[in-house]
């Protein structure tokens, strides 16, 4: 599976969900451009739940 650079999972791994993009805030752009983090979808997958 693809992952973005912001990612800090493969989508699907447990203990992992989808997070707003903490880089353009969700909005899937940062300074006019799309955002290198989320690659433009606005959402990256972090540990959640103190995984």
């Amino acid at each position: 599976m693809v992952t973005n650079p912001g990612d800090e999972a493969e989508p699907g791994t447990p203990g992992t969900g989808e997070n707003i993009c903490p880089q353009c805030n969700g909005s899937g752009e940062f300074s006019g451009r799309e955002c290198s983090d989320c690659a433009g979808t606005g959402k990256v997958i972090e540990g959640i739940g103190g995984a």
